[in-house]
């Protein structure tokens, strides 16, 4: 009941949003730079840290190496609200 309470909506965004993230996630993946991608999932804004390994935007799906445990995890495209790069 308590999760229930803290949950929120997944953000829209917008063309021009989702296009920054696309263009974001392939230089990432160019150049190796490690990221932090915020997600949405089951109610809540999830942050992480990690490298981009593959893009598929006609898919809508990506993969990116965890800094945490360094593992992969698949994750569609439509689930992301923002990428930015580590400085």
């Amino acid at each position: 009941m308590i999760n229930k309470q803290v949950e929120v909506a997944q953000p829209v965004l917008t063309e021009e949003q989702m296009e920054q993230i696309n263009f974001t996630l392939i230089e990432a993946l160019h150049t190796n730079k490690q990221v932090y991608l915020t997600y949405y999932k089951r109610g809540q804004c999830i942050t992480e840290t990690g490298f981009i390994q593959f893009v598929n935007s006609l898919g809508d799906l990506f993969i990116f190496i965890d800094d945490v445990f360094e593992l992969k995890n698949k994750m569609r495209l439509s689930e992301l609200i923002d990428v930015k790069e580590v400085s």
